[in-house]
């Protein structure tokens, strides 16, 4: 099913248009000044393009690639036109994004004889991380899907208590204990309480901390061992959530998490606020880890399905030159 399947529209489009404006703004009038006065794409073009991706927080790492695409490719022609950048931009940057390899979530379904579908979710406080389950869960309750939410951050009074707010909003099912109680019993619980009703997915907030690396790594282990007594091969899914507005520290916390756990899929917060957009090029390319949803707004429904067409698309809305 294509980005815009049934559980998509004209809504969705704009919001996703809405929330890459800050990035397109700053990005394209650093595109126009590498090209301003010139006719040709040339080394001076390259070197300003180059300055202009990484002012927009695609990295340095994958900025290089990007321009030795563009490099080959004038290379290659000989003669291409400033008018033809934008295109050739355009078509570069979505071939370094990772599509995701499962295509159930396209539709929020789950895939087949994985019922509950566990997905346990990572990330440093902050970050949106229990807004993203919550706006999770309305997605796949949406799309038909029974859901229980686990608190197993039981280090942070407030997180529990967001999450709870959450779960009400959405109106399903909260499993969670005292504050200090030991975070794999509360994912154990999720996944039994899951089972019992039969629900589709079951989505467990973990603690977002990051300061002691071995310890972190030492208790989603734990967690990873104790739902597995329940559901063999769970979790399904370890989902990294990243501040798309913290540009290249968002770079930093991926490679300490996927350092330190399976990461398989991550969601990027905040676009519609920042300029700095570009890091999910980043991110996707230096990790070839799929972003699976982008979140673009505070409306319940502004977490997006990432698609990479989609995404390059609207980041190139009304420039086509």
């Amino acid at each position: 099913m294509g980005f815009f399947g049934k559980l998509f529209g004209k809504q969705e489009k704009e919001s996703l248009d809405q929330g890459l404006q800050k990035t397109k703004e700053g990005f394209f009038a650093k595109i126009s000044k590498a090209i301003a006065g010139k006719s040709t794409v040339d080394d001076e073009v390259l070197d300003n393009l180059e300055e202009a991706l990484v002012g927009a927080d695609v990295g340095i790492e994958t900025t290089v690639q990007i321009i030795e695409k563009i490099e080959a490719r004038v290379k290659r022609d000989k003669y291409v036109h400033t008018d033809e950048l934008n295109q050739i931009l355009k078509e570069e940057i979505e071939s370094i994004l990772v599509d995701a390899s499962e295509q159930s979530y396209k539709d929020f379904g789950i895939p087949e004889g994985k019922k509950p579908y566990v997905i346990l979710v990572v990330g440093v406080n902050g970050v949106g991380k229990t807004t993203t389950i919550g706006k999770l869960a309305h997605n796949y309750k949406k799309a038909g899907k029974s859901v229980v939410l686990g608190a197993a951050d039981t280090f942070r009074a407030a997180a529990v208590d967001q999450l709870t707010i959450w779960s009400e909003r959405v109106d399903v099912p909260i499993v969670k204990q005292a504050m200090g109680s030991d975070p794999s019993a509360v994912a154990y619980d999720t996944v039994a309480s899951a089972q019992a009703k039969q629900a589709d997915v079951a989505i467990i907030d973990t603690a977002g901390r990051l300061h002691n690396k071995a310890h972190l790594m030492d208790e989603l282990a734990k967690i990873k061992r104790a739902i597995q007594k329940i559901v063999p091969g769970a979790p399904h899914e370890v989902m990294l959530v990243l501040d798309g507005s913290t540009g290249q520290n968002a770079v930093e916390q991926a490679r300490q998490f996927t350092a330190t756990t399976d990461v398989s899929a991550i969601s990027v917060t905040k676009l519609d606020g920042t300029a700095k957009g570009g890091v999910v090029l980043a991110i996707a390319n230096q990790f070839k880890i799929p972003v699976k949803y982008i979140g673009v707004g505070e409306k319940i429904d502004d977490l997006i399905i990432f698609d990479k067409k989609e995404f390059v698309d609207s980041l190139f809305s009304g420039h086509s030159k």
